[in-house]
């Protein structure tokens, strides 16, 4: 029991302890602008339904950033894992695809903004449905391709190396099983491949998503973005209202760990025999 107890009180000490710390600092600072105080900044987040300088309300913003980084997040799981899954498995694909795509892997997703914007623009899903009215056309103008094409690219690399490296993994007596027992190519992926594999994936979209919700503020600060967390920073920097920009930022943070927590319930789940079998 005690320890149990104590398991759960450990993790809370570190961040109580910068709280002390903020608010010993807030108060001899003694400036809002460089440090507000905590009751400022945890007014905002107790309250995330109100409006923030007419750029409106916190969870408003938390909601538009969701559905970008969704968005462009399964847009490049989607491309990533059956890309892996073939250049893991047929040594011609990976030869193709290998050095044309680890040319692009070291430039950083922010150094595309210039080409983006140039191939983009401010265009947005509005604009590919024909939209221009109505609730829906607020919603669809928010998700900007070149903001996709950010997350995209930040979250790409790193599940395609999870799914190129778990495909490699399998052992090879399994596929020449499923041959010897008449399995077809397209059922050794699904059968055999897939499977075997996803302990690799998930961390590999575990780590994906972590890096296409860091890009997210990279994202929303370029041109045309007129909402979501990243934008509602920047336009609060300006504005010299810092309890909104740590209000914004503590809340990417509880978003992201939310999310990472969802995979690592997944994992502990569905994939506890990796520990058994020693994969």
């Amino acid at each position: 029991m005690f320890k149990r107890i104590l398991g759960r009180i450990v993790p809370a000490l570190a961040p109580l302890l910068l709280i002390v710390v903020w608010a010993i600092l807030a108060e001899r600072i003694a400036n809002p602008v460089i440090l507000p105080d905590v009751a400022q900044v945890s007014s905002i987040l107790l309250n995330p339904l109100d409006d923030l300088i007419s750029m409106g309300s916190l969870a408003g913003n938390i909601f538009v950033s969701l559905m970008r980084v969704l968005l462009g997040y399964l847009l490049a799981a989607c491309v990533a894992i059956p890309l892996g899954l073939l250049m893991g498995y047929y040594a011609l694909v990976y030869r193709l695809f290998n050095s044309f795509l680890t040319l692009f892997r070291p430039i950083p997703p922010l150094a595309w903004v210039p080409l983006v914007m140039a191939w983009f623009g401010i265009a947005s899903l509005a604009s590919l449905f024909g939209v221009q009215s109505g609730q829906a056309y607020i919603y669809l103008n928010n998700i900007k391709f070149s903001m996709l094409f950010i997350i995209f690219i930040g979250a790409f690399y790193p599940i395609l190396t999870s799914t190129l490296h778990g495909v490699r993994g399998v052992n090879s007596i399994f596929i020449d099983s499923a041959r010897v027992l008449g399995a077809k190519e397209h059922q050794i992926f699904l059968k055999v491949l897939l499977p075997a594999a996803m302990p690799s994936i998930l961390t590999g979209m575990r780590i994906g998503l972590g890096i296409a919700w860091m890009c997210l503020v990279s994202a929303e600060m370029l041109p045309g973005s007129l909402s979501g967390v990243g934008y509602m920073i920047t336009h609060a920097f300006t504005l010299a209202s810092t309890d909104i920009v740590i209000a914004g930022m503590i809340s990417i943070g509880i978003v992201g760990a939310a999310m990472d927590s969802a995979f690592r319930w997944v994992e502990q789940r569905k994939f506890f025999w990796k520990k058994t079998v020693g994969i």
